[in-house]
């Protein structure tokens, strides 16, 4: 397995915020934990960057409540990443964090076509594969692994560094994933 992380969605409005999500404080210590002990991995970090006007909010039609909307607290990524993680190259910066959802009438989970502030693709830059893990599982992790699979990489995910919004649906999920060929650790 190469050696590249793809930490998706640990932000504020999906661990404590509007729509926290279950093992959230637990999945980011792991993955902390983990990221630690890859000192030589390249890390990506996807993070929802919505406008007030986002199709995915219910007040606009959508199903979810407002989050991450650009700007607020909701929408920053979780600061144990900033803190905790010990080599600054492996820190969230404008280079590694790839923003999704910045299109108003796109629901956008999969982190596949993010792009960070340089204007840099995640499809682009995630060569040959890797480990997925974030919030939440059965979503935006989900979609992302897909689309990576789609494109020839091989992915692995690990429970322990998942988030859900239904426990029920996670699992249906990390199933429905083995089936496909994806390694659950």
């Amino acid at each position: 397995m190469s050696k590249n992380i793809l930490v998706v969605d640990c932000q504020y409005d999906f661990i404590d915020g509007s729509l926290a999500c279950a093992h959230a404080d637990e999945a980011v210590a792991n993955i902390v934990k983990f990221i630690n002990e890859n000192p030589d991995a390249k890390v990506f970090y996807s993070a929802d960057n919505h406008s007030p006007k986002h199709c995915s909010y219910t007040q606009n039609g959508g199903t979810w409540p407002v989050h991450c909307q650009a700007g607020t607290h909701g929408a920053e990524i979780h600061e144990a990443f900033y803190k905790n993680v010990n080599n600054p190259a492996q820190r969230p910066n404008d280079e590694t964090i790839y923003y999704k959802g910045e299109n108003d009438s796109v629901e956008e989970y999969s982190a596949f076509e993010a792009k960070n502030k340089t204007g840099q693709k995640l499809c682009d830059e995630f060569i040959g594969g890797g480990i997925v893990c974030g919030i939440a599982s059965e979503f935006c992790v989900r979609e992302s692994v897909l689309a990576l699979m789609k494109s020839g990489r091989k992915i692995e995910v690990p429970v322990d560094m998942l988030a859900w919004v239904d426990e029920t649906g996670h699992k249906k999920n990390i199933d429905e994933l083995a089936d496909m060929g994806v390694k659950i650790a």
